[in-house]
């Protein structure tokens, strides 16, 4: 982050990359701190999921087939009924406990990560002592605005389902044609465009909540102004990063939790690999959504006074203060 803030906004794809490679290398010593404490248990618990999510799918399936061939009002029967009631009941409280501890750590995470970047963009002493005093002053902030950011994307799906069920309801009841089809793949690819999107905004709201006095739908109007401009840049980064994901999502179906024929050796080993990748990709994703707002910030030409972003990263009187509009939205400068 050694850049004049004049020259961020000319940072491309590779650009952004690049400088958030070099933060992490240059600053690897705290960056493997705040792995090892929040991305690694991430990952983990991230990729535990799925291996127990598959046991317990498999069990309550071959249970449930069980039930179907057998007589009801049998004792067999009955046992079955209430084994498979206590499958569900542990399999729905596994879900709530991931769903739970996915969700903390991640904006625990993200909180450490935010704020590291902002401190060595402001040159000021940073210490791991430090990120961890100050992230959990932060994240209920990020908290709010991933409720608001999951509401909008609630709503936004509920939409475009309606849309897109009536469109293939009105394509089954009248003659299917070419131009219905194309219509179709049309709404399609927007929902997936529109997804991305959202997903674009509340990445950089997160930024914005950690960094700036607003949060919530706030965070979020503040992220749709700042994204434009660099759209597009940001777009083909998350849908990289996105596609990223998914390859060791399926590498790790395929190799490790359904990979019994491969032997438990090498299935531990590719288990490690896709551990160890993806943790790498959760670093790397939220340096990158860091970098992000500070190229959009300067892109507008909102020059951020380095010493007071600095100031208001410190840690007063055991609270976190955060940066106020008026520090980042100082004057305008023209290149």
């Amino acid at each position: 982050m050694d850049r004049e803030q004049e020259e961020m906004q000319f940072l491309g794809i590779f650009g952004i990359y690049l400088e958030s490679y070099k933060a992490i290398i240059a600053w690897r010593k705290i960056f493997s701190k705040i792995t090892l404490s929040l991305i690694l248990p991430l990952s983990f618990i991230y990729l535990v999921h799925m291996e127990v999510y598959n046991l317990f799918n498999r069990k309550i399936s071959h249970n449930e087939r069980e039930l179907e061939h057998t007589r009801s009002g049998t004792a067999k029967y009955e046992k079955l009924t209430d084994v498979i009631s206590n499958e569900w009941a542990y399999f729905l409280l596994f879900k709530a406990v991931y769903i739970t501890l996915h969700f903390i750590f991640s904006l625990l995470s993200t909180a450490a990560v935010v704020y590291t970047i902002a401190c060595i963009y402001t040159a000021r002493e940073l210490t791991f002592s430090k990120v961890m005093s100050v992230v959990p002053k932060v994240w209920k902030r990020l908290m709010v605005t991933f409720l608001c950011t999951f509401f909008a994307m609630f709503l936004y799906n509920m939409v475009a389902a309606v849309v897109i069920v009536f469109w293939l309801v009105s394509m089954a009841v009248g003659s299917r044609s070419d131009f219905g089809v194309a219509v179709f793949y049309v709404l399609l690819i927007s929902y997936l465009a529109g997804l991305l999107y959202l997903t674009v905004i509340w990445q950089l709201a997160s930024v914005v909540s950690v960094l700036e006095d607003v949060y919530g739908f706030q965070a979020m109007s503040k992220s749709i102004n700042l994204i434009k401009g660099k759209l597009l840049v940001a777009m083909v980064i998350f849908l990289k990063l996105n596609l990223s994901l998914g390859i060791i999502h399926f590498a790790f179906q395929k190799l490790v939790v359904h990979g019994s024929n491969l032997g438990m050796v090498n299935r531990v080993a590719f288990a490690i690999i896709c551990f160890l990748l993806l943790s790498k990709l959760i670093l790397f994703g939220l340096v990158i959504q860091t970098v992000i707002y500070f190229v959009c910030k300067s892109y507008h030409h909102e020059n951020i006074d380095k010493s007071a972003l600095s100031d208001h990263l410190e840690v007063y009187l055991g609270e976190y203060v955060p940066l106020k509009a008026k520090d980042v939205q100082l004057e305008q400068y023209h290149v």
